[in-house]
């Protein structure tokens, strides 16, 4: 289905613009182990390699890389969406892109200065109009079973500060390239032939199935997104993970709030 693979693990911590070495990203084009991929040098007029990403650096990055010809699969560990009961309680239509507006006016996490707990103390923006219960979990959440709720900041192994300071940045990529990139699942469950792909990625789902060897916990997790994406590409399991076990109703559900690649 795909040509290029790319595996992005990543970090909530500081500002947009702070090199942080929570992200990384690797990237492989067929069987070969992926590569961990690093930031471009510092502008001119006097560049210096980067050693680590910010996540600024990443957005204008996959911008770029989406824009050619090559058919691309990202994965990226954030969530992408929130429970439907978000969306009720704030009396918000069950519509992604809706969503993704009505996210960025409350919680502009892409701001160069802003922290995410600088939207959440009420400093910036206006969070407190926009919060969740971390008793509220997305359906792929619990089918994933240890997936922790997009709410629940502060604890080990929280996804809740990637996934508010990350959406806004899946709002600017979507921006920029339009139709040329397909979120899964908001713009449908089947991907068209030939179109590159944004998805939702879990790496404890898969980074136990591949040797760590050398690499950080943070390097391998993205190095497992892209492993596992190539992997099922090439054995033909891919296409059956775009979808998922899930009736009707669930499905619509799912439409909203998104869904991790992987779980079946």
């Amino acid at each position: 289905m795909f040509s290029r693979y790319v595996g992005i693990d990543y970090s909530g911590a500081e500002t947009p613009t702070a090199n942080l070495k929570g992200l990384r990203v690797y990237v492989t084009t067929g069987a070969a182990d992926p590569i961990e991929v690093p930031p471009p040098p510092s502008p001119i007029p006097n560049p210096t390699p980067r050693k680590y990403w910010s996540r600024k650096g990443i957005a204008h990055w996959l911008v770029d890389l989406l824009s050619d010809e090559v058919s691309t699969l990202v994965g990226i560990d954030h969530g992408f969406s929130f429970p439907l009961r978000y969306f009720e309680v704030h009396g918000l239509p069950p519509d992604w892109p809706t969503f993704l507006d009505d996210f960025h006016a409350h919680w502009p996490t892409d701001g160069d200065h802003v922290y995410v707990d600088f939207v959440r103390h009420g400093a910036v923006g206006n969070g407190a109009d926009r919060t969740g219960n971390t008793r509220w979990r997305r359906l792929t959440e619990e089918r994933a079973g240890g997936a922790k709720s997009v709410f629940h900041f502060d604890v080990q192994g929280t996804v809740a500060k990637s996934t508010h300071s990350g959406i806004p940045w899946l709002r600017f990529i979507r921006h920029q390239l339009g139709r040329r990139i397909h979120f899964w699942p908001f713009d449908g469950w089947e991907i068209p032939s030939g179109r590159s792909a944004i998805v939702e990625a879990y790496p404890a789902l898969w980074s136990r199935g591949f040797p760590r060897q050398d690499r950080t916990p943070d390097q391998h997790d993205a190095f497992s997104i892209a492993a596992w994406m190539s992997r099922a590409d090439r054995d033909g399991t891919l296409p059956g993970f775009f979808h998922p076990n899930l009736s009707p109703p669930q499905r619509t559900v799912a439409e909203v709030e998104g869904w991790i690649l992987g779980v079946a």
